[in-house]
């Protein structure tokens, strides 16, 4: 009877407990509203200002004055008065040849017309005496003209004799080699003592002008145009010479600022370029020749420009958009790209002042929550275990 009993009670509270786990099993899930997840954004504003346009090549600095020092008449080579790498100027005496036997053509020549010059004059004399007593038939007339002729050879002779001064004082000029530029001497190639021949073709050394310098590169031929007006404005049109810059010229070391003065009478018809040059002050004596660089030109000024950074302008499929922030949410707004430099873009289609995103845009779409950041993400690094 007990076993029974105990029976029925563990039945019961088994149909109890399932009972109980059917109905929590088919009880109705509370629903929960998702709230929408703002995405986080980092903004910037659109800015006003005047913004200068450039185009970036590659060119090679030029001396404007480059000078091998060769003698003019051959001579041993007796005093070098300058050192290598020295600054000179225009009209510095640099080396000197030996002189004498040109010294003393030079006295010769002196001499031959101090002799001419006495004869002339007695001739001189004896012609006007002549030309009295002629008139009483004292002397004869062909006395007369020979006496002439004779004054007019003398005279031929001194001027022959003055001529051989001259060209003596030449060629003794030419014993004193003075610089025909202001600039810096090369390495030396001859010593003292040596022969010098006016056929060596290496000569002494070289005599280059560092300032002003110049700088000769090329440019696409669609650039002629703006170069033509560039050349044409009274206001010169600046330009930067830069080393380890690359193309836009943003990286690197500025050498020196100047101007464009001359453009290329032709295209290259085998590279599609026109070669063109700027000239440079260069006291720092920055620029080298030879030295390749990077030229930056301002092309022109954009006043007023609205400015934004590069990362900010989308690209659509067939037009270019931004997204712009109202309130905690964005729109899309098509915008024109008016100019792109290396840094900043200059677009049109939006205010001075409207914030807009600059990095996220990857999971925006009109009308999205946003989440302004001000401040980079932190990177969370995971500790090894040991």
């Amino acid at each position: 009877m007990r076993t029974q009993k105990k029976t029925a009670l563990i039945a019961g509270l088994l149909i109890a407990l399932a009972a109980s786990g059917a109905w929590y099993a088919t009880k109705p899930a509370t629903a929960k509203l998702a709230a929408p997840t703002a995405i986080p954004v980092r903004v910037i504003s659109v800015t006003e200002k005047d913004v200068p346009r450039y185009v970036t090549g590659i060119g090679s600095v030029l001396s404007l004055h480059s000078v091998v020092v060769r003698p003019q008449i051959d001579g041993i080579l007796t005093k070098i008065l300058v050192k290598e790498g020295q600054l000179v100027k225009q009209g510095d005496l640099l080396a000197t040849i030996d002189d004498r036997s040109i010294r003393a053509s030079l006295d010769q020549a002196r001499a031959q017309l101090g002799e001419s010059q006495a004869q002339l004059q007695v001739a001189l004399v004896n012609l006007k005496r002549y030309k009295l007593l002629s008139v009483d038939d004292g002397v004869s007339k062909q006395t007369y003209d020979q006496q002439q002729a004779l004054v007019n050879q003398l005279k031929a002779t001194a001027q022959g004799n003055q001529a051989s001064i001259d060209a003596a004082q030449v060629q003794l000029s030419y014993t004193q080699i003075r610089s025909p530029v202001t600039g810096r001497v090369g390495i030396r190639t001859v010593d003292e003592g040596n022969f010098l021949r006016m056929t060596d073709t290496l000569g002494l050394f070289t005599v280059t002008q560092i300032d002003p310098i110049a700088v000769e590169f090329s440019l696409p031929q669609q650039m002629l145009p703006t170069l033509q007006g560039l050349i044409g404005d009274p206001e010169r049109a600046q330009v930067k010479a830069y080393i380890g810059a690359d193309t836009d010229g943003e990286t690197g070391n500025l050498l020196g600022e100047g101007h464009l003065t001359l453009i290329d009478n032709q295209i290259n018809a085998n590279t599609g370029t026109i070669r063109a040059k700027a000239e440079f002050t260069n006291p720092g004596q920055k620029l080298w020749p030879g030295l390749l660089v990077t030229v930056k030109i301002q092309t022109a000024l954009d006043k007023d420009a609205l400015v934004v950074p590069p990362t900010v302008v989308q690209r659509g499929l067939d037009q270019h958009f931004v997204y712009r922030v109202n309130g905690d949410k964005v729109e899309t707004v098509t915008v024109q790209m008016v100019y792109q430099g290396s840094g900043q873009d200059i677009i049109k289609g939006v205010k001075p002042g409207d914030v807009l995103v600059s990095d996220g845009q990857s999971r925006l779409k009109p009308g999205s929550t946003v989440q302004v950041m001000t401040e980079p993400p932190q990177v969370v690094q995971s500790e090894s275990k040991p």
